[in-house]
Protein backbone atom coordinates (compact mmCIF):
# COMPACT_ATOMS: atom_id res chain seq x y z
CA UNK A 1 0.00 0.00 0.00
CA UNK A 2 1.41 3.38 -1.02
CA UNK A 3 1.72 5.86 1.84
CA UNK A 4 -0.17 9.10 1.40
CA UNK A 5 2.32 11.91 0.91
CA UNK A 6 1.87 15.41 2.35
CA UNK A 7 0.62 18.03 -0.12
CA UNK A 8 3.31 19.90 -2.03
CA UNK A 9 3.54 23.66 -1.79
CA UNK A 10 5.00 26.24 -4.16
CA UNK A 11 5.50 29.99 -4.40
CA UNK A 12 5.78 30.64 -0.68
CA UNK A 13 8.35 32.31 1.55
CA UNK A 14 10.55 30.11 3.72
CA UNK A 15 9.30 29.49 7.26
CA UNK A 16 12.27 29.64 9.62
CA UNK A 17 13.07 26.52 11.65
CA UNK A 18 13.38 27.02 15.39
CA UNK A 19 16.64 26.23 17.11
CA UNK A 20 16.57 22.81 18.80
CA UNK A 21 19.55 21.76 20.95
CA UNK A 22 21.49 18.99 19.25
CA UNK A 23 19.31 18.95 16.13
CA UNK A 24 20.94 20.08 12.92
CA UNK A 25 19.07 22.24 10.39
CA UNK A 26 20.13 21.48 6.82
CA UNK A 27 19.66 23.67 3.76
CA UNK A 28 20.34 22.99 0.06
CA UNK A 29 21.33 25.86 -2.21
CA UNK A 30 21.26 25.24 -5.98
CA UNK A 31 23.71 27.69 -7.53
CA UNK A 32 22.08 27.89 -10.94
CA UNK A 33 19.92 30.51 -12.55
CA UNK A 34 17.00 28.26 -13.39
CA UNK A 35 15.75 30.60 -16.15
CA UNK A 36 19.21 30.93 -17.74
CA UNK A 37 19.80 27.18 -17.75
CA UNK A 38 16.29 26.26 -18.96
CA UNK A 39 16.28 28.95 -21.66
CA UNK A 40 19.49 27.76 -23.29
CA UNK A 41 19.43 27.40 -27.07
CA UNK A 42 19.00 23.67 -27.69
CA UNK A 43 20.93 23.97 -30.96
CA UNK A 44 24.03 24.67 -28.86
CA UNK A 45 26.08 21.49 -28.52
CA UNK A 46 28.04 22.31 -25.39
CA UNK A 47 27.58 23.66 -21.87
CA UNK A 48 23.89 23.04 -21.45
CA UNK A 49 21.64 20.50 -19.75
CA UNK A 50 19.76 17.97 -21.82
CA UNK A 51 16.12 18.46 -22.67
CA UNK A 52 13.68 15.98 -21.19
CA UNK A 53 13.02 14.75 -24.71
CA UNK A 54 16.72 13.92 -25.06
CA UNK A 55 16.66 12.16 -21.69
CA UNK A 56 13.67 10.08 -22.78
CA UNK A 57 15.42 9.11 -26.02
CA UNK A 58 18.68 8.05 -24.37
CA UNK A 59 17.14 6.40 -21.30
CA UNK A 60 14.28 4.74 -23.17
CA UNK A 61 11.99 3.23 -21.94
CA UNK A 62 12.61 4.53 -18.40
CA UNK A 63 10.54 7.68 -18.91
CA UNK A 64 7.77 6.37 -21.15
CA UNK A 65 5.05 6.24 -18.50
CA UNK A 66 2.15 8.68 -18.67
CA UNK A 67 3.57 10.60 -15.70
CA UNK A 68 6.41 11.77 -17.95
CA UNK A 69 4.39 12.87 -20.99
CA UNK A 70 3.77 16.45 -22.11
CA UNK A 71 0.53 16.63 -20.14
CA UNK A 72 2.24 15.82 -16.83
CA UNK A 73 5.90 16.83 -17.11
CA UNK A 74 8.07 19.49 -18.69
CA UNK A 75 9.74 18.28 -21.89
CA UNK A 76 12.45 20.90 -22.32
CA UNK A 77 15.58 21.60 -20.28
CA UNK A 78 13.35 22.60 -17.37
CA UNK A 79 12.17 18.99 -17.13
CA UNK A 80 15.74 17.82 -16.62
CA UNK A 81 16.29 20.44 -13.91
CA UNK A 82 13.18 19.14 -12.17
CA UNK A 83 14.66 15.64 -12.23
CA UNK A 84 17.47 16.98 -10.06
CA UNK A 85 14.96 18.46 -7.63
CA UNK A 86 13.01 15.21 -7.48
CA UNK A 87 16.19 13.19 -6.99
CA UNK A 88 17.06 14.85 -3.66
CA UNK A 89 13.68 14.09 -2.06
CA UNK A 90 14.92 10.82 -0.54
CA UNK A 91 17.84 12.65 1.09
CA UNK A 92 15.48 15.38 2.30
CA UNK A 93 13.23 12.74 3.85
CA UNK A 94 16.07 10.87 5.57
CA UNK A 95 17.65 14.07 6.88
CA UNK A 96 14.28 15.43 8.00
CA UNK A 97 13.37 12.27 9.87
CA UNK A 98 16.82 12.16 11.48
CA UNK A 99 16.95 15.78 12.62
CA UNK A 100 13.28 16.59 13.14
CA UNK A 101 13.70 19.60 10.84
CA UNK A 102 12.63 19.79 7.20
CA UNK A 103 15.45 20.35 4.73
CA UNK A 104 15.09 23.82 3.18
CA UNK A 105 15.75 24.04 -0.57
CA UNK A 106 16.79 27.33 -2.17
CA UNK A 107 17.84 28.37 -5.68
CA UNK A 108 20.02 31.30 -6.67
CA UNK A 109 17.41 32.31 -9.26
CA UNK A 110 14.29 30.18 -9.24
CA UNK A 111 11.66 29.26 -11.83
CA UNK A 112 9.70 32.43 -11.18
CA UNK A 113 12.75 34.66 -11.56
CA UNK A 114 13.27 35.45 -7.87
CA UNK A 115 16.96 35.90 -7.04
CA UNK A 116 18.14 34.77 -3.62
CA UNK A 117 21.76 35.42 -2.65
CA UNK A 118 23.15 33.60 0.37
CA UNK A 119 22.57 35.91 3.33
CA UNK A 120 21.15 35.87 6.84
CA UNK A 121 17.71 34.87 5.53
CA UNK A 122 19.21 31.49 4.65
CA UNK A 123 21.99 31.28 7.22
CA UNK A 124 20.23 32.26 10.44
CA UNK A 125 18.27 29.00 10.66
CA UNK A 126 20.87 26.79 8.96
CA UNK A 127 23.56 24.65 10.61
CA UNK A 128 24.64 22.75 7.48
CA UNK A 129 24.58 24.58 4.15
CA UNK A 130 24.96 22.36 1.08
CA UNK A 131 25.94 24.40 -1.98
CA UNK A 132 25.28 22.32 -5.10
CA UNK A 133 27.44 23.70 -7.92
CA UNK A 134 25.45 22.89 -11.04
CA UNK A 135 25.75 26.30 -12.65
CA UNK A 136 27.53 26.20 -16.02
CA UNK A 137 30.67 28.34 -16.04
CA UNK A 138 29.36 30.36 -18.97
CA UNK A 139 26.41 31.58 -16.88
CA UNK A 140 28.98 33.56 -14.81
CA UNK A 141 27.48 32.99 -11.37
CA UNK A 142 29.78 34.51 -8.74
CA UNK A 143 29.44 34.98 -4.99
CA UNK A 144 29.24 38.67 -4.15
CA UNK A 145 31.36 40.31 -1.46
CA UNK A 146 28.22 40.57 0.71
CA UNK A 147 27.57 36.84 0.38
CA UNK A 148 31.16 36.00 1.25
CA UNK A 149 31.00 38.26 4.31
CA UNK A 150 27.73 36.68 5.44
CA UNK A 151 29.04 33.13 5.09
CA UNK A 152 32.31 34.07 6.78
CA UNK A 153 30.42 35.43 9.78
CA UNK A 154 28.18 32.37 9.83
CA UNK A 155 31.21 30.06 9.85
CA UNK A 156 32.35 31.71 13.06
CA UNK A 157 29.36 30.06 14.74
CA UNK A 158 30.30 26.74 16.33
CA UNK A 159 28.64 23.70 14.80
CA UNK A 160 28.22 25.11 11.32
CA UNK A 161 29.17 23.10 8.25
CA UNK A 162 29.62 24.40 4.70
CA UNK A 163 29.45 21.56 2.18
CA UNK A 164 30.52 22.60 -1.32
CA UNK A 165 29.57 20.42 -4.28
CA UNK A 166 31.15 21.70 -7.51
CA UNK A 167 30.19 19.27 -10.26
CA UNK A 168 32.36 18.01 -13.11
CA UNK A 169 34.52 19.96 -15.57
CA UNK A 170 34.36 17.91 -18.75
CA UNK A 171 36.22 18.99 -21.87
CA UNK A 172 38.12 21.99 -20.51
CA UNK A 173 40.94 21.41 -23.01
CA UNK A 174 41.03 23.10 -26.42
CA UNK A 175 42.26 19.78 -27.81
CA UNK A 176 39.22 18.25 -29.52
CA UNK A 177 40.78 14.78 -29.47
CA UNK A 178 41.10 14.99 -25.69
CA UNK A 179 37.49 16.13 -25.40
CA UNK A 180 36.39 13.11 -27.41
CA UNK A 181 38.51 10.81 -25.25
CA UNK A 182 36.82 12.19 -22.15
CA UNK A 183 33.43 11.67 -23.78
CA UNK A 184 34.18 8.04 -24.60
CA UNK A 185 35.52 7.54 -21.07
CA UNK A 186 32.35 8.56 -19.24
CA UNK A 187 30.09 7.11 -21.95
CA UNK A 188 27.04 9.28 -21.21
CA UNK A 189 25.37 10.38 -24.44
CA UNK A 190 23.59 13.15 -22.54
CA UNK A 191 26.82 14.92 -21.59
CA UNK A 192 28.32 17.05 -24.39
CA UNK A 193 31.99 17.13 -25.31
CA UNK A 194 32.33 20.22 -23.15
CA UNK A 195 30.30 20.72 -19.98
CA UNK A 196 31.96 22.88 -17.35
CA UNK A 197 30.29 23.47 -13.99
CA UNK A 198 30.79 25.29 -10.76
CA UNK A 199 31.82 28.93 -11.11
CA UNK A 200 29.79 29.93 -8.05
CA UNK A 201 31.32 27.24 -5.83
CA UNK A 202 34.75 28.06 -7.25
CA UNK A 203 34.29 31.67 -6.18
CA UNK A 204 33.48 30.50 -2.64
CA UNK A 205 36.49 28.18 -2.64
CA UNK A 206 38.72 31.08 -3.60
CA UNK A 207 37.19 33.37 -0.97
CA UNK A 208 37.61 30.84 1.86
CA UNK A 209 41.02 29.60 0.73
CA UNK A 210 39.82 26.09 -0.03
CA UNK A 211 42.80 24.64 -1.93
CA UNK A 212 40.75 22.45 -4.28
CA UNK A 213 39.86 22.49 -7.98
CA UNK A 214 37.10 20.38 -9.50
CA UNK A 215 38.55 18.58 -12.52
CA UNK A 216 37.31 16.22 -15.22
CA UNK A 217 34.30 13.91 -15.17
CA UNK A 218 35.55 10.43 -14.27
CA UNK A 219 33.77 7.10 -14.53
CA UNK A 220 33.98 4.96 -11.38
CA UNK A 221 35.17 1.37 -11.57
CA UNK A 222 32.57 -1.35 -11.09
CA UNK A 223 32.64 -4.83 -9.59
CA UNK A 224 30.37 -7.83 -9.86
CA UNK A 225 27.15 -7.11 -11.71
CA UNK A 226 27.88 -3.49 -12.45
CA UNK A 227 28.03 -2.33 -8.82
CA UNK A 228 30.25 0.65 -8.07
CA UNK A 229 33.63 -0.31 -6.65
CA UNK A 230 34.07 0.37 -2.91
CA UNK A 231 35.64 3.61 -1.79
CA UNK A 232 39.18 3.80 -0.52
CA UNK A 233 38.56 5.42 2.87
CA UNK A 234 41.13 7.11 5.10
CA UNK A 235 39.40 6.17 8.34
CA UNK A 236 42.25 7.44 10.51
CA UNK A 237 41.54 10.96 9.21
CA UNK A 238 37.76 10.68 9.59
CA UNK A 239 37.65 12.19 13.07
CA UNK A 240 33.91 12.96 12.82
CA UNK A 241 32.94 9.43 11.80
CA UNK A 242 31.29 10.69 8.62
CA UNK A 243 32.09 7.48 6.75
CA UNK A 244 31.12 5.02 9.49
CA UNK A 245 29.04 2.29 7.89
CA UNK A 246 29.75 3.67 4.42
CA UNK A 247 31.34 1.49 1.74
CA UNK A 248 30.26 3.18 -1.50
CA UNK A 249 28.67 6.32 -2.84
CA UNK A 250 26.45 5.97 -5.91
CA UNK A 251 27.41 5.26 -9.49
CA UNK A 252 27.50 8.40 -11.61
CA UNK A 253 29.46 8.11 -14.86
CA UNK A 254 31.19 11.50 -14.73
CA UNK A 255 32.29 12.56 -11.27
CA UNK A 256 34.74 15.36 -10.47
CA UNK A 257 38.21 14.83 -9.12
CA UNK A 258 38.74 17.27 -6.25
CA UNK A 259 42.36 18.06 -6.90
CA UNK A 260 44.35 19.51 -4.00
CA UNK A 261 46.32 22.62 -4.83
CA UNK A 262 48.38 22.58 -1.63
CA UNK A 263 50.86 20.30 0.09
CA UNK A 264 49.55 21.26 3.54
CA UNK A 265 48.18 18.00 4.92
CA UNK A 266 47.16 19.49 8.27
CA UNK A 267 44.43 21.87 7.13
CA UNK A 268 42.71 19.66 4.55
CA UNK A 269 42.07 15.91 4.51
CA UNK A 270 41.04 13.60 1.68
CA UNK A 271 38.65 11.21 3.44
CA UNK A 272 37.76 9.05 0.44
CA UNK A 273 38.93 8.20 -3.04
CA UNK A 274 37.00 6.45 -5.78
CA UNK A 275 38.63 3.83 -8.03
CA UNK A 276 38.36 4.72 -11.73
CA UNK A 277 37.28 2.52 -14.64
CA UNK A 278 40.69 1.82 -16.16
CA UNK A 279 39.29 0.03 -19.20
CA UNK A 280 38.24 3.38 -20.65
CA UNK A 281 41.21 5.62 -21.53
CA UNK A 282 41.34 9.11 -20.04
CA UNK A 283 44.12 11.74 -19.70
CA UNK A 284 43.91 11.49 -15.89
CA UNK A 285 44.54 7.74 -15.87
CA UNK A 286 47.13 8.06 -18.63
CA UNK A 287 49.08 10.21 -16.15
CA UNK A 288 49.18 7.23 -13.77
CA UNK A 289 46.14 7.92 -11.57
CA UNK A 290 43.87 5.04 -10.59
CA UNK A 291 41.57 6.85 -8.13
CA UNK A 292 40.09 10.33 -7.74
CA UNK A 293 39.39 12.36 -4.60
CA UNK A 294 35.68 12.15 -3.81
CA UNK A 295 35.20 13.51 -0.28
CA UNK A 296 37.28 16.17 1.47
CA UNK A 297 37.15 17.72 4.94
CA UNK A 298 38.66 20.94 6.27
CA UNK A 299 38.37 21.07 10.07
CA UNK A 300 37.85 24.38 11.89
CA UNK A 301 40.81 26.72 11.80
CA UNK A 302 41.46 30.10 13.38
CA UNK A 303 38.31 32.23 13.57
CA UNK A 304 36.45 29.70 11.41
CA UNK A 305 34.63 27.51 13.93
CA UNK A 306 32.69 25.61 11.27
CA UNK A 307 33.73 22.69 9.08
CA UNK A 308 34.12 22.89 5.30
CA UNK A 309 33.57 19.79 3.17
CA UNK A 310 33.56 18.93 -0.52
CA UNK A 311 31.34 16.22 -1.97
CA UNK A 312 29.55 16.04 -5.30
CA UNK A 313 25.85 16.86 -5.33
CA UNK A 314 25.01 13.53 -6.98
CA UNK A 315 25.90 11.79 -3.69
CA UNK A 316 22.69 13.27 -2.32
CA UNK A 317 20.46 12.07 -5.15
CA UNK A 318 18.75 8.82 -6.05
CA UNK A 319 19.11 9.08 -9.83
CA UNK A 320 22.12 6.78 -9.78
CA UNK A 321 21.43 4.04 -7.20
CA UNK A 322 23.50 2.94 -4.18
CA UNK A 323 20.94 4.19 -1.68
CA UNK A 324 21.66 1.89 1.29
CA UNK A 325 25.26 2.98 1.78
CA UNK A 326 24.30 6.55 0.92
CA UNK A 327 21.70 6.61 3.68
CA UNK A 328 24.40 5.81 6.23
CA UNK A 329 26.42 8.74 4.89
CA UNK A 330 23.38 11.04 4.93
CA UNK A 331 22.56 10.12 8.53
CA UNK A 332 26.17 10.63 9.61
CA UNK A 333 26.10 14.14 8.16
CA UNK A 334 22.72 14.88 9.68
CA UNK A 335 23.82 13.77 13.15
CA UNK A 336 27.11 15.62 13.24
CA UNK A 337 27.25 17.02 16.77
CA UNK A 338 26.49 20.66 17.24
CA UNK A 339 29.13 22.22 19.49
CA UNK A 340 28.30 22.20 23.18
CA UNK A 341 28.41 25.97 23.12
CA UNK A 342 26.05 26.30 20.15
CA UNK A 343 23.11 26.98 22.42
CA UNK A 344 24.83 30.05 23.77
CA UNK A 345 24.73 31.50 20.27
CA UNK A 346 21.01 30.93 19.94
CA UNK A 347 20.27 34.55 18.88
CA UNK A 348 21.58 33.62 15.42
CA UNK A 349 18.73 31.14 15.13
CA UNK A 350 15.28 32.42 14.25
CA UNK A 351 12.79 31.85 17.02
Amino acid sequence: MTAIQPPRTYNQNHVARKYTPGKRRISIYWTWSYPWESNRDTTELDNRFSTMTEVRRVAWPAYEGAEWDEMHFLQGIAGTLELFHRSTVAFQNVAGETTGHPVAVFQRIDQAGYKLPIDERILDDTDTLMVFGLDHLVSEQEASSAEIAAINKWLEREGTCLLLGPHHDVGFSDDLKQRHMEYLHHGDALVPRQQRFGQYTRSLMKAFEVPVLNQYGLRPATVGKGQIAPLTINRDLDKLGLLNGVTTFNFHPHLPHYALTTDDSTSIHVLSRQPIDLDRPHPFTAAGNTEFNSFIWMPPKGKRAGDIMLADSTIFTTLFGGVESLESFWKNLATMPLASGAGTKKPLAVA
